[in-house]
């Protein structure tokens, strides 16, 4: 008998050192049925046998047991339902209430969304609902928001304040404008300044590739070094899809505006159409080429008689700049180029600004525009009254934003066909 008590305790102890080397891959429903397993191969005593080599409970064992001699189902559960611990909500039916009375006075947005935001952290959350009698940790309550369709969620730019009332026929005109003159073969162009850039060894935003462990070492402070800021100037060919920007190192003004334009014209636009006695200017309402700067119009008339153009202007509604093309089609593909990467010189910033591309064939050059521009240059009401009763026709729909500008002795050789009937 002692023999067979000793044959059955040395299975029972091989079996369990067995399970043991691969109780890493069993899960808990796994191990159980194996112990229950041994001790029905042992027969009468074998639970006890095999619970106490292994060090589980005899109760663990004697289920695994009842389980095998009812049928094991695979139905991918681990536990019997209802087993295991409950879950915090069902012990400290509080928690969620005290929880959502916490996030409520900090959540963003339209409070019956389906998805709603915390900008508290969850472990000054946790250390709260504590205080209040709900000891938490805050796995759980990050997990807790998750369940309610809390996340975490940054501003978006989406506001544009309040909306022109003829905001959307502004939109229709600029399009129909726009349409005719790339129909006629004639130049539209898209302009505005680009945000200003630090020149030197400065954080830029993004992420390039570089070897592990040795990312490019930047300042850690932006003060402004020797070799200041730059204001690129941007013109976007719609028709051509190039572009060409005029990267600044003085003030950003309206004659710097205009002349980014006419450099653009000297070097690119009158080359590639060199038939052309107009030419279309789609821009921002403000800045440096806004509808109601009078330095900005001005000096486009000088441009207009030195080139023999006649230049129309249209604004964009306010609170729209985002639409004007050359966001989207110049600057995005500008920001992606130079990412991660530091304008240490001017010459950094020219020559990665020309090599921009994109997947659709856009093209773009630069260069550096070191002249002084003078701040502050004031047009008086008289020289205003003058300059537009020679050189400004203003358009009959929202003349305040739509206009042409031209040399007076060219006025009666250019088609009226951009202004509306």
């Amino acid at each position: 008998m002692a023999e067979l008590v000793g044959s059955a305790e040395s299975f029972a102890q091989g079996f369990v050192d067995a399970v043991a080397e691969v109780a890493v891959v069993l899960d808990e429903r796994a191990r159980r049925l194996l112990l229950g397993a041994a001790a029905r191969q042992i027969g009468r005593g074998g639970i006890t046998l095999v619970a106490r080599a292994s060090g589980a409970s005899p109760d663990t064992v004697g289920r695994g047991a009842a389980e095998l001699e009812a049928g094991v189902i695979a139905d991918g559960r681990v536990r019997a339902k209802g087993a295991g611990r409950k879950s915090v909500q069902e012990t400290d039916p509080g928690l969620w209430p005290a929880l959502e009375m916490l996030v409520d006075p900090e959540t963003r947005g339209d409070p019956m969304s389906e998805l709603r935001w915390t900008t508290k952290s969850t472990v000054k959350l946790a250390d709260e609902l504590t205080a209040q009698g709900h000891p938490v940790s805050p796995k759980t309550v990050a997990r807790l928001l998750t369940d309610h369709d809390y996340s975490l969620r940054a501003n978006t730019k989406t506001v544009e304040g309040k909306q022109h009332p003829d905001r959307d026929a502004q939109f229709r005109y600029i399009n129909s404008q726009v349409e005719q003159f790339l129909a006629a073969g004639l130049p539209v162009i898209s302009v505005d300044t680009k945000k200003k850039e630090l020149v030197g060894n400065y954080k830029n935003a993004g992420r390039e590739y570089q070897p592990v462990g040795q990312p490019e070492q930047v300042d850690t402070y932006d003060f402004l070094g020797p070799l200041g800021k730059v204001a690129p100037y941007g013109v976007f060919d719609v028709g051509g899809n190039s572009g060409w920007v005029n990267v600044g190192t003085d003030a950003d003004t309206g004659q710097f505006a205009v002349e980014s334009i006419r450099r653009w014209w000297n070097r690119v636009g009158k080359a590639a159409y060199p038939a052309a006695t107009e030419l279309l200017i789609t821009a921002d309402g403000g800045g440096s080429n806004g509808s109601r700067l009078r330095l900005w119009k001005t000096e486009l008339a000088a441009f207009a008689t030195e080139a023999g153009l006649q230049i129309t202007v249209l604004h964009f509604p306010p609170g729209t700049s985002k639409w004007n093309r050359i966001e989207h089609r110049l600057f995005s593909a500008i920001t992606m180029n130079w990412r991660g990467r530091p304008l240490q010189t001017h010459e950094t910033i020219v020559e990665t600004i020309a090599a921009t591309t994109n997947n659709n064939g856009l093209t773009v050059q630069a260069a550096l525009d070191t002249n002084t521009y003078q701040k502050g240059i004031k047009i008086t009401d008289k020289e205003m009254r003058v300059f537009e009763a020679r050189h400004l026709q203003r358009h009959a729909f929202h003349g305040d934003w739509n206009y042409s500008v031209q040399d007076q002795t060219a006025q009666q050789t250019h088609r009226t066909a951009t202004r509306p009937k």
